[in-house]
Order: structure tokens, then sequence, then C-alpha cells
């Protein structure tokens, strides 16, 4: 589950791709640390409330989708003035990408649901508080490690300067995938 593309994979190379390695590394941390919040919210057993309210996860799956079309629009359309020395050029902060790997998880229903269908096939009600923390730790730095490679790949000096080349037709297929994620899970049921 982890590998499979969706929003936090295109995030990730969004960023990678467009400002460089430790950008698209700060955007995987964030995803991992979104992770690591919905594992607190459903050891606290909030997530089986959220999983139960359809009206509570509604609203979580609405924000989420209306920031995915957001970033989705303001990807699509950016200017391509980017260039592969990007140390002196406009960029992303390292804040900026870990609030977008963040937000990009931490707001994504899809992420809520396995984590709650995880957590509820290996966990009981005897199950101690550390192995359930261990479980957590293990799916954030799986995130962590899944999400830093594709960082590490996609920001590699010949492949981004190809992409960057052709910047303009990748902001746009980024930003469609974004919005399509976007407006797919907004009229997900």
């Amino acid at each position: 589950a982890v590998i499979s593309p969706g929003a936090d994979f295109a995030m990730v190379v969004r960023n990678s791709c467009l400002y460089g390695r430790p950008t698209g590394l700060f955007a995987a941390a964030g995803v991992a640390a979104g992770v690591l919040v919905h594992v607190s919210y459903t050891m606290l057993g909030v997530g089986l409330l959220i999983a139960s309210s359809t009206a509570l996860f509604t609203v979580i799956k609405l924000a989420g989708a209306a920031y995915l079309v957001w970033i989705g629009i303001r990807t699509f359309r950016a200017r391509t003035e980017l260039t592969v020395d990007l140390g002196a050029g406009p960029g992303l902060t390292r804040a900026g990408a870990l609030r977008s790997g963040f937000l990009t998880n931490v707001l994504n229903p899809k992420t809520t649901l396995f984590v709650v269908s995880t957590f509820t096939q290996v966990v009981s009600p005897e199950t101690s508080a550390w192995q359930q923390a261990g479980y957590g730790l293990f799916m954030a730095g799986a995130h962590l490690l899944w999400f830093g490679a594709v960082a590490l790949f996609f920001s590699h000096a010949r492949l981004r300067a190809r992409m960057l080349k052709a910047q303009k037709a990748l902001n746009r297929a980024i930003g469609s995938v974004l919005v399509g994620l976007g407006v797919g899970l907004g009229f997900a049921r």
C-alpha cells in the first residue's frame, strides 16, 4: 500500500523534480509525519470514530480533496522559470516541503482507512501500547524509506535535467494528476 502511486507520490515527485533532493526528502519526511498523526489518533480510538461517523469522514475527505485540487491547479499554472541549478533561484523552503508532504498525507482519508484497517487486523485489546506504537513507527518508517527513495530517484541530476527541460509539460501532468486525485477523492464513496 505504501508504494501504490497516489497523492503522496505525486507530491514527492513534484517537489523532487522541481526543487531538488533536499526539498524532496523533506516532503518525504512530511508524509511520514502525517502517517504518525493517523497512527496516533487510531491508537486513541478516534480512527474508529471517524470510520463510523459519515459526516466527520466526509468533512475530512472534502478538505483533503480541496487541498489536492488547490495544489494541482497551482502546479498546472506554474511558470517554467526554474533551472537545473536551483541554489539561488526561486524554490520551496524545507519547511514548505515538509508542510506540503504532511498536509497531503494527513488530509488524505484513504490513509485514515489504511491505518485503521491495518491496526484492526494486527491489534487487539490485549496489545500493549508499546507494541502498537512499534507498529505505527514501522508504518511511518516504511513511508519515509519509500518516499525518500522516490525523492532520491526523481532528484537525480540527469533525470531532473531532462524533466526540467520539459517542465511545462511536467507541471501540467503532475498538476492534472493532483487535480484528478482530488476530484476523484471528493466524489469517492
